[in-house]
């Protein structure tokens, strides 16, 4: 039989990129999470498209099926079980947070990339925390579902930044009292 070096050629290419998607999908790909967040030091129980019903207790985050696309229901007791309030939201993202608590949560923007003038961009625009205008790229939310942005409140920003030549971001959504830590460490 003659080898045929074409056909060789096209399923070693073929493997290597089988191998690549494997690889991305195993170790690189970023899981679409949505989260149920408690900052605060109450317990509550919540019920979600009347699934089973799930306890959070103080500071503790829980990971939630939702349905992308659709709207979602949820229920929410506390600790007495009582009904604390019933309400639908429509799920358009791939990561999101709920807010049973009516926490304030802030959403960071981070720059990456070579900036000529860096500073003059971080200055273009500001936000209010606790009645003080700081210079920032954030958005202030304390409505019951949120998704605009790209880690939660679970994650970190990458630590391994690439070398581009573009400007380019990412958004990170932050208690109000990590994010007070973070904006003093970072910018303070």
């Amino acid at each position: 039989m003659k080898k045929n070096a074409p056909l060789i050629g096209f399923l070693s290419a073929f493997g290597v990129m089988l191998l690549a998607f494997v690889i991305y999908f195993l170790f690189l790909a970023k899981k679409n999470e949505y989260l149920v967040d408690n900052p605060t030091s109450k317990t509550f129980y919540f019920r979600i498209n009347n699934g089973d019903e799930k306890i959070i207790t103080a500071g503790q985050y829980v990971k939630v099926d939702l349905n992308r696309g659709k709207k979602n229901e949820i229920k929410v007791f506390d600790e007495q079980k009582k009904l604390l309030f019933d309400s639908a939201f429509t799920v358009t993202q791939y990561r999101g947070l709920i807010n049973i608590t009516n926490s304030d949560y802030y959403v960071h923007r981070q720059f990456y990339g070579y900036v000529p003038n860096k500073d003059s961009l971080l200055v273009s625009k500001t936000f209010d925390l606790d009645g003080v205008k700081l210079p920032g790229h954030v958005s202030h939310h304390k409505k019951l579902y949120i998704e605009d942005f790209y880690y939660n409140v679970d994650e970190d920003y990458d630590k391994i930044i690439k070398n581009i030549d573009k400007l380019e971001s990412r958004t990170k959504i932050y208690r109000k009292e990590d994010f007070k830590n973070f904006y003093k460490e970072k910018y303070q």
